[in-house]
């Protein structure tokens, strides 16, 4: 009976290493940590259906930061997102960013097309040429209505 104890608990002490290890590597892959070189943007949408908290932000299709936070303004009732950027990557000040979807079943995402200025966005700027996320539901339901 004490053999049976002890490797009871090596078992329990083996799956709670992997639970720790599984929740590191959540914590890693998820974007959710701030690294030190990337630099935090800011742009307001009217929908941000579809994007979350460690959503891709991606230039080009290649991901170069992720969502941090998002938030709705009580006054213009527009949706607030804050997201980090590669800080080896200086975006024109003229950059526009949208919400855009990776097709009809697959998800969303943050996608940035740089602009032509030779003024550079900095930390905690705000990007003020944004685009919405398109509903595919309202757009069927618009198509079935007669686009009523």
């Amino acid at each position: 009976m004490a053999q049976n104890s002890v490797a009871e608990t090596v078992i329990g002490a083996v799956v709670i290493a992997a639970a720790v290890g599984f929740v590191v590597y959540a914590g890693q892959v998820s974007g959710r940590q701030a690294t030190r070189d990337s630099y935090a943007l800011s742009a307001r949408f009217r929908s941000v259906e579809g994007i979350a908290v460690g959503t891709d932000v991606r230039l080009a299709g290649i991901r170069v930061g992720s969502v941090t936070g998002l938030s709705l303004d009580p006054a213009s009732y527009e949706a607030s997102a804050t997201f980090s950027v590669d800080r080896s990557l200086q975006l024109p000040d003229d950059s526009d960013v949208k919400v855009a979807s990776e097709g009809l079943l697959g998800g969303s995402f943050v996608e940035i097309t740089p602009g032509a200025s030779d003024v550079m966005l900095a930390e905690g700027d705000e990007i003020l040429n944004t685009q919405s996320s398109v509903s595919l539901l309202n757009l069927l339901m618009k198509f079935a209505g007669g686009g009523q």
